[in-house]
């Protein structure tokens, strides 16, 4: 990449305040070192304690729903605990606040089972979501989850604002369609 394109990139990055950027595969080890790094770039950030914990919190949900409903993967279905699939990731700041941007492909018909279960967090209190949690745990995971089904309850109980979310058609294949979701801590 010549200098001239990087340096575009780079000053787009420090013009919407991105303090971490990810694209590509994501699998156990890959999640583990973004960890460490994101934990690193928060604390240079001055993030306080509990605030840090909740985009931990939320980029370790986003980044599981990556790796378990990406519906492009470099290795076989049978591989759970070896997942590599695709996506990508980005924390930022707006004012006094932290965003966490994720995006990856679903098969279109996926995108329905989650909108049905990201519509309902969007109006529900901070009570209503302890209760929903709560009541989760108890539950047995839902059919469709690869987890124990807690991940958009995690981020929306984190979250300081309603959740964000939309679906594009991918460009390339009619069956498939970008899941974004963006959470503010």
């Amino acid at each position: 990449m010549l200098y001239e394109e990087f340096d575009e990139l780079w000053q787009v990055a420090q013009k919407r305040h991105v303090i971490f950027f990810y694209a590509g595969y994501f699998s156990q080890p890959v999640v583990a070192a973004v960890s460490e790094t994101i934990r690193a770039r928060l604390d240079s950030a001055g993030a306080a304690g509990p605030t840090s914990r909740r985009i931990f919190s939320a980029f370790v949900e986003m980044a599981q729903n990556i790796m378990h409903y990406s519906s492009e993967a470099l290795t076989p279905a049978d591989q759970r605990d070896r997942q590599m699939r695709r996506g990508s990731f980005c924390i930022g700041t707006s004012g006094d606040q932290f965003f966490l941007l994720c995006a990856n492909p679903v098969m279109r018909e996926q995108a329905l089972a989650i909108r049905a279960r990201l519509e309902p967090l969007r109006t529900m209190t901070v009570e209503q979501l302890k209760a929903a949690y709560k009541q989760a745990l108890r539950a047995e995971a839902p059919a469709d989850s690869k987890g124990a089904g807690l991940g958009f309850l995690t981020m929306a109980r984190e979250a300081s604002e309603p959740l964000e979310f939309e679906f594009v058609q991918a460009a390339n294949d009619p069956d498939t369609t970008i899941f974004c979701i963006k959470a503010i801590i």
